[in-house]
C-alpha cells in the first residue's frame, strides 16, 4: 500500500547523509514492509535481519560488541550479498531487541562499508535506557498508522482526485453535495477500519467487519501485553492504564483519573510517570497535554498533570466501543455519542502530520479540544471537533477567541455535518474529512 513515508526513506537512502536512518513506531504500523519495498527497489543487494527473531532463536548478534564481530555474523548469513556501499543495504529490523547494536551503529557508520537502515518498536524506551546513545550518527523518524489520505489512496483514490480536494480545501470551497456525501461515507469507513495496514487491507478485500475486528482486537491485546522491559508490577500498571483509555474518553473531561489506576487515594500523575512514558514512547498511546495559558509556542506552557491519552488507531477504538455493530458509525445513530471517535481520529491525523497535541483547560472558561502551533502567524490555532447537528454551538471556543491577551484571530471547527464557511468571528467550519489537509 502507498505510504507517504516511502519518499522520505527513498530520498534519505539516496542522499549523502552521514547518519543512519531508524524508523520508529508501534508494532503493526507497516515499518518493515515499507522499508523492504523501498530497499529492494533501490539496492541490488538487500539484506534483512530481524533482530527480535534472532533474540528468540539463534542469538547470533547477542554478544556482538565490535564491528568485526558484526561483519563476521553478517557474512555468515548473507556473505554473497555483501558488495559495495552503493549497492548493498543492510536492514536491521526490530533493533530494540539488542540495545548494544544502537551504540555499534556509530562505528558501523564511521567505517562506511555498507548502507544501513533500521527500524524499532519501543525505541523511545530503549534509547532512554541506552548508556551510550550514538548522537550525530542516527536520525529517528516516527511512523504512524495509515492516515486518511493513505486510506483514500488504498481505496483507489487517484492523485488527481486528491489534488482537487486539496484545492477545494485551500480555496475554502465546499464540495458538490454528492461528492461531499461520498467523502463522509469514506471517512466513516475509515473510523471502522482505522489505519493499521493489515486491517485496511482486509477491510478493502473482504468488506467483512468481523475479520477486521479480529485483527484489531489481536493487535490491541498485543499492545497491552507488550511491556517486556518492566517487572511484573510495572506491567500490571501499564496494562491497567492502557485498558482504561477507551472508558476515560467516554467521560466528560476525557481525562484518565489517576486514582482509579490502583483504586488508591492520594496518587498523582508523578506516581505513574514511567507507565505513561512507556505507553507514549511505545507509540500505542497519543498524548494531548493541557494548556492553561495559550501562548505561542505551546511547548513552553504545557503541563502533564492533566494529560489526555488516545489510542494510536481509531479502528481499535471503534472496535472496543461498538464491536461488530457498524450501524453506530455508518448511520450516525442519534442515541450514540460519536464525539469520542471523532476526537480520536483528529488526534491520530494531526499526530501523523507531525503536530504536537495540546488542549485548552480552564475551570471557569471550559475546554477547547485541540491547540496546535501556527508557525505561519506565530500564534495558536484552536480546533474544535463536533459530531451531530449542533456543531455551531461551542461556548468555550467563543470565550477563548474573545480573550485579546491570547492574540488569536482564527479557529477551526471540524464536524460530520455541514459544509465549509467562515463566520464573522474568524471560525472556519470544515467537514471532518478535510482534517487530512491540516
Amino acid at each position: 500500500m502507498y505510504r507517504k513515508i516511502k519518499k522520505f526513506i527513498s530520498d534519505y537512502l539516496k542522499s549523502n547523509t552521514k547518519k543512519i536512518l531508524i524508523i520508529d513506531g508501534a508494532r503493526q504500523v507497516g515499518k518493515s514492509y515499507i522499508i523492504r519495498e523501498t530497499g529492494t527497489e533501490l539496492f541490488e543487494n538487500y539484506i534483512e535481519i530481524n533482530l527480535l527473531e534472532d533474540s528468540l532463536n539463534n542469538r547470533y548478534f547477542e554478544n556482538t560488541k565490535s564491528t568485526a564481530d558484526f561483519y563476521l555474523q553478517l557474512s555468515m548469513l548473507a556473505g554473497n550479498k555483501l558488495k559495495e556501499k552503493e549497492n548493498t543495504l543492510v536492514f536491521l529490523d526490530e533493533i530494540q531487541a539488542y540495545p548494544h547494536l544502537l551504540t555499534l551503529l556509530k562505528f558501523l557508520n564511521q567505517e562506511n562499508r555498507f548502507t544501513y537502515i533500521a527500524s524499532g518498536s519501543l525505541l523511545g524506551i530503549t534509547l532512554s535506557q541506552t548508556s551510550s546513545i550514538p548522537i550525530g550518527s542516527i536520525e529517528v523518524k516516527h511512523m504512524y498508522p495509515m492516515d486518511f489520505e493513505e486510506f483514500l489512496i488504498a481505496n483507489n483514490f487517484g492523485e488527481v482526485a486528491i489534488s482537487s480536494l486539496k484545492e477545494k480545501f485551500t480555496n475554502r470551497e465546499s464540495l458538490e453535495e454528492n461528492l461531499h456525501k461520498n467523502m463522509l461515507s469514506l471517512f466513516k469507513k475509515y473510523l471502522l477500519s482505522g489505519g493499521l495496514p493489515d486491517a485496511v487491507k482486509t477491510f478493502i478485500e473482504t468488506n467483512n467487519i468481523v475479520s477486521v475486528r479480529n485483527i484489531q482486537n489481536q493487535i490491541h491485546e498485543y499492545y497491552g501485553m507488550d511491556a517486556s522491559k518492566y517487572d511484573f508490577e510495572h506491567k500490571l500498571k501499564i496494562k491497567r492504564i492502557f485498558d482504561m483509555i477507551p472508558s476515560s474518553l467516554e467521560n466528560k473531561k476525557k481525562r484518565l483519573i489517576v486514582q482509579d489506576i490502583e483504586n488508591k487515594k492520594g496518587k498523582r500523575f508523578s506516581n505513574y510517570q514511567d507507565e505513561f512514558d512507556y505507553l507514549i514512547n511505545a507509540g500505542i498511546a497519543l498524548e494531548v497535554k493541557a494548556i492553561s495559558t495559550p501562548v505561542f509556542p505551546l511547548d513552553e506552557h504545557s503541563g502533564k498533570n492533566l494529560l489526555k491519552l488516545y489510542l494510536n488507531d481509531v479502528g481499535i477504538l471503534s472496535s472496543i466501543l461498538y464491536a461488530n455493530n457498524i450501524r453506530a458509525i455508518l448511520d450516525s445513530e442519534k442515541n450514540i455519542n460519536l464525539g469520542t471517535v471523532y476526537e480520536a481520529v483528529v488526534a491520530q491525523e494531526l499526530k501523523a502530520h507531525g503536530k504536537e497535541l495540546f488542549y485548552y483547560d480552564n475551570k471557569a472558561k471550559g475546554e477547547v479540544d485541540y491547540l496546535i502551533n501556527d508557525y505561519d502567524s506565530l500564534s495558536i490555532l484552536p480546533i474544535e471537533v463536533k459530531s451531530g447537528k449542533d456543531y455551531y454551538i461551542h461556548s468555550a471556543l467563543n470565550t477563548f477567541l474573545k480573550n485579546k491577551d491570547y492574540n488569536i484571530s482564527k479557529a477551526i471547527v471540524l464536524s460530520n455535518e455541514g459544509q465549509i464557511y467562515t463566520d464573522e468571528n474568524g471560525i472556519t467550519y470544515l467537514p471532518i474529512y478535510f482534517v487530512m489537509f491540516l
